[in-house]
């Protein structure tokens, strides 16, 4: 199968950043299905793990990267009950494992859903990740109900009109929360009231004043899929007594949580990985979340946030979709789709 190694130690616009390779297709484990990729959406995490690789000429099996993927299973493991030959899925599948940069990949049949009828494969490969992280946030480490127990209840989104902050502006404003999400340019902010939001403010300007002006001397909760330590002193400000903040992003400095304390505030971290990479019990909750948003999608609740369409995957459009996130000003996801055929063009899918 093609494949496309990644190396680190060169900045991804060097053409040895990234490379073509063939290698043997993956042989199925008992709880696995073998997927043939589609399209792939790009995130963070691909860059942070590429800057971590050996450079090109490194000895050991090249790293794929990539962990965001629509596509069709081709073979399953002996106790897979759940999926067959033939069914469209999506997933974002296991860190620890090879990735999705790659025309076949393994996943576990438990962290895998059923994709979207509705959506072709690059707008469903822009969902996976994201759409699983929001979730788990939202509703697993906040605590805040899905189906609109908690409606009415304030949401601060820091780092509205990213990928996370897409699907989570969607999720959060379907709960019936007053949705109040950050962006500090005119289309990035033009995104966020598109996902849903009820009030965008500028998060290159403090926010309590902001706040203030709409009324809000506080929030219920606090969402940050942009920048822990920027915005720790800030989030102490504006959460409520007894509320609950949840970030996904590691801090470069010490977290003052004594800043939380008087407060009684609850400190979440969401890792998406967290649950296939150490293979908790509950992981197969991850598919039954992805069967849901696949619900949503089909009934017209939540939208795709692909925003940038890159085709064939290649080593070429890899490495621009890598520049582009680097660049830190992306709005939604970005999606590649289709590998070349012969002539060096994408199938349409």
């Amino acid at each position: 199968m093609k494949a496309i190694a990644a190396y680190g130690g060169v900045p991804c616009s060097d053409p040895a950043a990234f490379a073509l390779v063939d290698l043997p297709d993956p042989a199925p484990g008992p709880q696995d299905l073998l997927v043939r990729v589609e399209a792939l959406a790009v995130n963070p995490v691909d860059t942070k793990v590429r800057s971590g690789l050996p450079g090109p000429g490194a000895d050991g099996p090249p790293r794929l990267l990539g962990w965001d993927a629509a596509g069709v299973v081709e073979a399953t493991g002996e106790t897979v009950k759940r999926f067959a030959p033939g069914d469209r899925v999506w997933f974002a599948g296991d860190i620890s494992r090879p990735g999705c940069n790659a025309e076949r990949v393994l996943v576990e049949e438990a962290i895998c859903g059923r994709r979207p009828t509705s959506l072709n494969a690059s707008e469903a490969a822009a969902l996976p990740l994201t759409g699983l992280t929001a979730w788990e946030a939202l509703f697993e480490r906040l605590g805040l109900d899905p189906e609109g127990a908690d409606a009415g209840r304030s949401l601060l989104i820091i780092g509205g009109a990213g990928g996370v902050g897409s699907i989570a502006i969607q999720l959060a404003r379907r709960a019936g929360l007053l949705v109040i999400a950050t962006a500090s340019r005119p289309e990035s902010k033009a995104w966020c009231e598109r996902m849903g939001a009820s009030h965008v403010v500028d998060h290159s300007k403090p926010l309590a004043p902001q706040l203030a002006a709409l009324g809000l001397a506080e929030v219920d909760a606090i969402a940050n899929v942009s920048d822990t330590d920027t915005y720790w002193e800030e989030m102490a400000q504006l959460i409520r007594p007894q509320g609950a903040i949840v970030a996904i992003v590691g801090n470069q400095a010490p977290l003052d949580l004594n800043r939380l304390k008087a407060k009684s505030v609850s400190f979440h971290w969401e890792f998406m990985f967290t649950r296939p990479q150490y293979r908790t019990p509950d992981r197969g909750r991850q598919g039954e979340i992805l069967e849901r948003l696949a619900e949503l999608v089909e009934a017209g609740e939540i939208r795709s946030t692909a925003q940038t369409h890159l085709a064939p995957i290649s080593p070429a459009t890899l490495a621009r979709a890598h520049g582009l996130l680097e660049g830190g000003r992306t709005i939604g996801k970005i999606v590649l789709r289709g590998w070349p055929d012969d002539t060096g063009a994408a199938p349409a899918l």
